[in-house]
């Protein structure tokens, strides 16, 4: 079945951007928004969100399998030692971004991560705001807020690359550190309503035109 193929509505009322795809669909189902934990899994947010700068968010989630196989599964120790002969070997790899500059970032920021004193996670939780209601429309979802200009400002200071603003707010979105479904959707926030064998280092953000940092 191809990823854009979508299947007759179900009737949940869902946000408006998941109903474009089955592949939308079932992101928005399982994964946006739900919290997520460890290091690597959050290194991956960091990588895949960088990644889509100027991007749709559909390439991206169509070249995830790719990118883990790429990546090492995103561990940042593996990938803190990558090297010119893995930054030719992913220049060459298809089924990924080869974007230079983001494969490098994604290599500098692994680095900067076994670097922090207290881990990724930490970090990155540590910016978490207190929770709100959730938007009425999309019109009401912000492209940044105070919280993530302070996390992409304390990610930068770390060595972090590719990390403005708004990849830092769609990182929140997508880690469960925010809760932007629609007050209507049907989706909510007590973990059984999803299906409990997804695995969250599937996750990645909901931002579905093109990025621009």
């Amino acid at each position: 079945m191809s990823d854009d193929f979508t299947q007759p509505p179900d009737g949940r009322v869902r946000c408006e951007w998941a109903d474009g795809s089955d592949l939308y669909r079932a992101y928005h189902d399982r994964e946006w928004g739900k919290p997520v934990h460890g290091d690597d899994a959050l290194f991956e947010r960091v990588c895949l969100e960088a990644f889509q700068s100027g991007l749709a968010w559909i390439t991206i989630l169509r070249k995830r399998p790719a990118f883990r196989a790429a990546f090492a599964g995103f561990s940042i120790e593996r990938v803190a030692g990558f090297g010119d002969d893995d930054v030719a070997r992913l220049m060459a790899d298809a089924g990924i971004v080869r974007n230079r500059a983001k494969i490098e970032a994604a290599i500098t920021n692994a680095r900067a991560a076994l670097a922090l004193p207290d881990g990724l996670d930490r970090l990155i939780w540590s910016f978490a705001p207190p929770p709100r209601p959730r938007p009425r429309t999309l019109a009401d979802v912000p492209v940044t807020t105070p919280e993530s200009v302070a996390l992409a400002k304390q990610l930068k200071k770390q060595g972090f690359r590719f990390v403005g603003p708004t990849t830092a707010y769609a990182l929140m979105q997508a880690t469960g550190m925010v809760d932007d479904h629609l007050a209507d959707c049907w989706v909510g926030g007590d973990p059984g309503d999803t299906d409990p064998a997804v695995t969250f280092r599937t996750q990645v953000s909901v931002h579905i035109g093109d990025r621009e940092e």
